[in-house]
């Protein structure tokens, strides 16, 4: 097997040790690229949008799907027009969640004056006006998604992998029966998970791990979304710890890269998707790159053995 680098695997007596070579190689080459991508302008421009949009408790996070079930961005009527420069809309109907009221309230009772007043607290250590500021309610509150706004447009990361991915796609669905992974590509009209490109599902314990696919025009950004989501079901399938998130996102992405980059597809992009999730510790991929290059070359192999080649 040829890689886009010239990288030949031919000989089986050193094909494993090559492999582990160059993999090890082109993770070094995506840390620099990660680096290189978090000190961008274009990334440094995403970064102060997403710092200046809300997040959402998980009770309004819910509210927000149930309304919306397409929403991505989500701000206050003026935070769309003072932050972004964007307008609402005319005739869209708002969604509703619940915003908190903070107000001075009594240290004990924890009640607004008006109602401390009639809560029958006794507290009279400190006159009202002496009191902090804290949460004493909620009220329901209108926000508006992107997809609801005109105007400036948002920065966006181009984390798409470009190339000739047709034959790596047909051989990744079928290559799910190797692996033990159902395999969905899933038609845009009927995609129910808006700002994902593929989900690994993780249902019953007894069940085989189900990667679903967006389907898009380049194939060969749906190729690197397949193999991300198959590294996720061979990583973390029915890992319901949700506190290393992020470095099961990296591990995902470097094994795309690196698969991707084997059948001669240009990731150079996924450094985006990796600056987003890997932050400032971008040693979580070399931490981590035995179970990266272990799984990488995993898929690798059950691709070879879909396309015919005779050196896996």
């Amino acid at each position: 097997m040829a890689t886009s680098d010239n990288t030949t695997f031919d000989d089986r007596e050193t094909r494993d040790e090559q492999m582990r070579a160059t993999i090890d190689e082109w993770v070094e080459d995506l840390t620099d690229l990660v680096d290189e991508a978090q000190s961008s302008l274009e990334f440094q421009k995403w970064l102060d949008v997403q710092s200046r949009l809300h997040d959402y408790s998980h009770r309004n996070t819910l509210l927000i799907k149930q309304q919306c079930p397409e929403a991505t961005k989500v701000a206050g009527y003026r935070t769309w027009q003072e932050e972004f420069d964007r307008h609402v809309t005319e005739g869209e109907s708002a969604i509703w969640i619940w915003a908190p009221i903070i107000t001075t309230r009594c240290p004990e009772c924890e009640n607004a004056p008006s109602y401390h007043d009639t809560s029958g607290c006794e507290y009279d250590e400190t006159p009202p006006e002496e009191w902090d500021q804290g949460l004493v309610g909620f009220k329901p509150a209108p926000v508006f998604d992107v997809s609801q706004t005109e105007g400036e447009p948002l920065p966006e990361l181009d984390t798409d992998t470009h190339g000739d991915g047709a034959a790596l796609v047909d051989a990744l669905q079928m290559a799910g029966s190797t692996l033990d992974v159902e395999v969905q590509i899933v038609a845009q009209s009927d995609w129910s998970h808006p700002g994902a490109k593929g989900v690994c599902s993780q249902s019953g314990q007894d069940e085989l791990p189900v990667v679903k696919a967006k389907n898009r025009t380049n194939d060969a950004d749906l190729a690197t979304t397949l193999i991300h989501e198959y590294a996720h079901a061979l990583l973390h399938f029915q890992v319901a710890d949700d506190s290393e998130r992020a470095k099961r996102e990296v591990e995902a992405e470097a094994v795309a890269y690196i698969v991707g980059r084997y059948f001669g597809l240009d990731t150079s992009n996924a450094a985006f998707y990796l600056a987003v999730w890997a932050e400032e510790e971008t040693d979580t991929i070399t931490d981590r790159l035995q179970r990266i290059s272990a799984t990488a070359t995993t898929i690798i192999d059950a691709l070879n053995y879909q396309l015919g080649d005779s050196t896996s």
